[in-house]
């Protein structure tokens, strides 16, 4: 029924972001292709465990996650990546005092915690739209020493009847002594994003920070399938030029940059298992520039498959500074000319289409709740990648193709009947916790297809969700299937 049935005059205007959802659907204009897909915790996860015994948490610890390189995914703090996540970009912070880098989440595993797992960190999805023409975040740095040792060691004494020991109970936060981390994007075009990191200094004196925005590629080149090894490199001491044989070329333009840091998305297997290292640069060299003082584990050559750019920015009482960067398929002779109107015109935009799809009877309270949950389900849209085929064969557990004993254990890990469940598309996140290769309470996104592994490939065939044998796997995907409909009533995803 259109308008003219109804019998009723009907004016519908489309706003500036519905019609960049309009053109990604119909056109096949990418406002969707760069996003929040990058995780905030890749470290722990089944997909990287390719330990003996299944235990996931011990096999890839946090403190391993700055020097291992991952198989399946990447992490980082108020991060961003392509659809594919194969160029990854995201903030890591140093407060002088800690013992490493602040480059992602920290939390406790299932045993350390009295409630089982837990992170320990104070961040917020502040605002997105759709597209991801507009994002913000916000995360809270403490200025004192991060408390990693008193977190495991205090809650793992608690019993299950006690409180959990958070971070703010550990006193880190008096005196107001933090900065507030504030992430936000803008799209100038489908792929040329402007990025800007406001740090506000809530301490009663001035404090000094390391600002790194960091660039890298996900390591697709070590796992023997021939993938050629994509390049970051330095231009004109202000410039990361990226090139990837997949994903073509992006320039990282920055603004008052101190210093351009170059090293290799490769494993540190001396620092792990004191072997010696296939590169001469490894994963955490930043760590060890900046916090160890070696100079020679940054790559002098300015290149690599990772890169940060360095800033010391000392911000005063009750102050704030700002560091902005475009990346972009070109360079932009004029970068930062326009970059702050286009801000304006993105967070304007966003304001419009929110005030457009948030039910007319909120007061003022409801409207920024409801805008706030929005954001938050759209922030957690996910790149999930999981190849369980080549999982289970790397494993020697393939069901399919034949188990052969450990020759370590002489057990088979992983060894029951799994189903296949990849994500082929970002989409709208939902949240899983189905045992059987995705690890708890993780946030995937896209298309399901499942499969029963246990058939022969030939008598193997998708099949409706609704059909899944298992209860809690339907109760799992209509409980999604809620969340996208709260959200695609508002709007058409």
């Amino acid at each position: 029924m259109n308008a003219s049935q109804l019998g009723t005059p009907f004016h519908y205007t489309e706003v500036t972001e519905q019609k960049r959802l309009n053109e990604a659907r119909e056109k096949g204009v990418p406002w969707k292709k760069w996003g929040p897909y990058l995780s905030e915790r890749q470290w722990g996860t089944v997909r990287e465990d390719y330990s003996h015994d299944g235990n996931a948490w011990d096999y890839f610890s946090h403190d391993q996650s700055r020097s291992r390189a991952y198989h399946w995914g990447e992490d980082g703090l108020a991060g961003i990546s392509d659809d594919k996540q194969q160029l990854c970009f995201a903030i890591a912070l140093w407060n002088g005092r800690d013992p490493i880098l602040k480059e992602r989440m920290f939390g406790l595993t299932n045993s350390e915690g009295n409630h089982g797992e837990d992170v320990k960190e104070y961040y917020f999805y502040v605002d997105s739209t759709p597209t991801h023409s507009y994002m913000k975040y916000l995360y809270k740095y403490p200025q004192r020493e991060y408390p990693y040792r008193d977190l495991v060691e205090t809650n793992r004494r608690r019993s299950r009847e006690e409180m959990e020991y958070e971070l703010i109970d550990t006193g880190i936060f008096d005196d107001d002594r933090y900065f507030d981390v504030f992430v936000e994007y803008a799209k100038a075009a489908p792929e040329d994003l402007l990025i800007k990191i406001t740090i506000h200094n809530r301490a009663p004196e001035t404090a000094q920070i390391h600002v790194l925005p960091t660039l890298w590629y996900r390591n697709t080149w070590s796992w023997g399938d021939g993938e050629t090894k994509p390049m970051l490199g330095a231009v004109n001491g202000d410039r990361i030029f990226a090139s990837h044989p997949k994903l073509g070329g992006y320039t990282l333009q920055c603004e008052g940059v101190l210093e351009l840091l170059f090293t290799e998305n490769e494993t540190n297997g001396k620092r792990l298992w004191g072997r010696e290292n296939a590169s001469a640069h490894v994963k955490d060299a930043f760590h060890e520039y900046l916090i160890a003082g070696k100079t020679a584990a940054v790559n002098p050559a300015k290149t690599g498959t990772k890169a940060a750019a360095h800033y010391v920015l000392d911000v005063p009482a009750g102050g704030s500074s700002v560091v902005r960067l475009r990346l972009s398929p070109q360079p932009n002779a004029n970068a930062f000319q326009t970059f702050d109107s286009v801000f304006s015109e993105r967070l304007a935009e966003a304001d419009e289409f929110y005030q457009r799809i948030t039910p007319k009877n909120f007061n003022e309270d409801e409207r920024r709740v409801h805008r706030q949950a929005l954001a938050g389900m759209l922030w957690s849209k996910q790149f999930y990648y999981f190849d369980l085929d080549r999982w289970l064969t790397e494993h020697e557990s393939h069901p399919l193709i034949g188990q052969r004993q450990s020759a370590q254990s002489g057990v088979v890990p992983h060894a029951q009947p799994r189903r296949d469940l990849h994500a082929r598309q970002v989409g709208v996140s939902v949240v899983c916790g189905m045992g059987f290769g995705i690890p708890h309470h993780r946030t995937f996104t896209g298309r399901f297809r499942f499969r029963q592994r246990t058939a022969p490939p030939d008598v193997a065939q998708s099949v409706c969700p609704s059909q899944w044998p298992d209860s809690r796997l339907r109760m799992e995907f209509q409980r999604c299937q809620s969340a996208r409909a709260c959200l695609g009533g508002f709007v058409s995803l």
